[in-house]
């Protein structure tokens, strides 16, 4: 394995629910009441992707990019300092990187928020390439993200890649993208969803895949 492709949210960092909290306090600031539970199951699309889940077209294309800025800003304001690293996620990085392989990220957060967690992780020294929404058109389940990160390690074979996410939507846009998905549960998506959605292997976060390493898809043979 050359490169492994990161999802952050859900599989690096514990903020699932974080983000769902923040979601529904935005919709309801702009009068929509939505189920908590029904807006956690979107997490790991970008706003573009989501929000027509809750709101009508009209309603997405004349206020969607108000209702995302207003929920980017509070997010950072309210919830981002909650937001805490899975066990294991330096020391996994730093075994990927002692075999020769290549670490990216793949995320439907914005830059800056990319930008943020790496430092939150401890990783920004091991990562070699990272895209987030501002890079694609599309957000997850479309592939968008996943082909602008193969863009950047382009004189790697795809074949010799692998997506780690905690979503559905990672294993379905990288599935788009050609890419193999190892499945992660501290995200709190059923086993059964992240099958369904093609991953190859699932572990229950950072920590039991660096346990497991050797034995996992990851590891160089």
């Amino acid at each position: 394995m050359r490169a492994v492709i990161f999802d952050i949210d859900g599989t690096l960092l514990d903020s699932v629910d974080l983000h769902a909290e923040a979601w529904v306090e935005a919709f309801r600031h702009f009068g929509v009441e939505t189920d908590a539970a029904a807006v956690r199951s979107q997490i790991g699309k970008g706003g573009d992707e989501l929000m027509p889940v809750f709101l009508p077209p009209e309603r997405v294309a004349r206020e969607g990019e108000t209702i995302e800025a207003y929920r980017s800003d509070l997010f950072k304001r309210s919830y981002l300092a909650r937001v805490k690293p899975f066990p294991g996620v330096r020391p996994l990085f730093e075994r990927i990187r002692a075999q020769g392989s290549t670490v990216a990220l793949a995320s439907s957060g914005k830059r800056a928020e990319v930008e943020h967690y790496q430092e939150i992780l401890g990783i920004a020294d091991l990562v070699q390439a990272a895209t987030s929404s501002d890079d694609a058109d599309r957000s997850k389940p479309h592939p968008d993200i996943f082909q602008a990160v193969l863009a950047k390690l382009s004189g790697i074979d795809r074949r010799a890649m692998i997506a780690v996410g905690d979503t559905p939507y990672d294993a379905e846009a990288a599935g788009k993208a050609g890419l193999a998905t190892l499945g992660l549960l501290c995200g709190g998506f059923p086993e059964a969803d992240l099958s369904a959605a093609g991953c190859v292997a699932i572990y229950r976060d950072p920590q039991d895949l660096l346990d497991g390493f050797d034995a996992s898809p990851l590891a160089a043979r």
